[in-house]
């Protein structure tokens, strides 16, 4: 696997990272997964309950998400980091909605802020490639700002 070029392509691959083990997590350990979420589990579920089904389908969501974002950083795919920015602000939004209220448990709130925190991280990684692309600085500081990204981005 190809390492991140970029301030914003090693925002991706944290999160890319993040997403794949936390949805392996989910895949093996369900439990461990409700807990870190602060959902309460019952020692015996109800008919009709379906936690286990939905658990595992955002599971595997969160494990191919993980590995998108990893292909995107190790490809430089500049327009996906832009798209994920946006998206997750949405998720953001609509998860702390959730919390505030109270269909999710208030350490929910902590996906809502990862999500924000995420999308602030590489919307700043991808202003300062910008700038460090237009001053000509590439990304080991060496004046090869042109190999770091790619001219058609350095303008968004």
């Amino acid at each position: 696997m190809r390492l991140p070029r970029s301030s914003a392509g090693w925002t991706m691959a944290v999160f890319g990272v993040l997403a794949l083990v936390l949805g392996a997590l989910g895949l093996i350990w369900p439990e461990a997964q409700l807990r870190m979420l602060g959902f309460t589990i019952p020692a015996e579920r109800a008919p009709g309950d379906y936690t286990g089904t939905f658990l595992t389908a955002s599971s595997m969501a969160s494990f191919n998400m993980g590995v998108y974002y990893l292909l995107a950083a190790a490809t430089e795919w500049r327009p996906f980091y832009r798209f994920t920015v946006w998206f997750r602000l949405v998720t953001f939004t609509v998860f702390s909605i959730a919390v505030l209220s109270e269909v999710a448990p208030g350490r929910f709130f902590g996906v809502a802020a990862w999500e924000g925190l995420g999308a602030v991280a590489t919307a700043v990684g991808l202003w300062w490639d910008a700038r460090r692309s237009a001053a000509g600085v590439g990304p080991d500081g060496d004046g090869a700002g042109s190999a770091s990204v790619p001219a058609a981005d350095s303008v968004h």
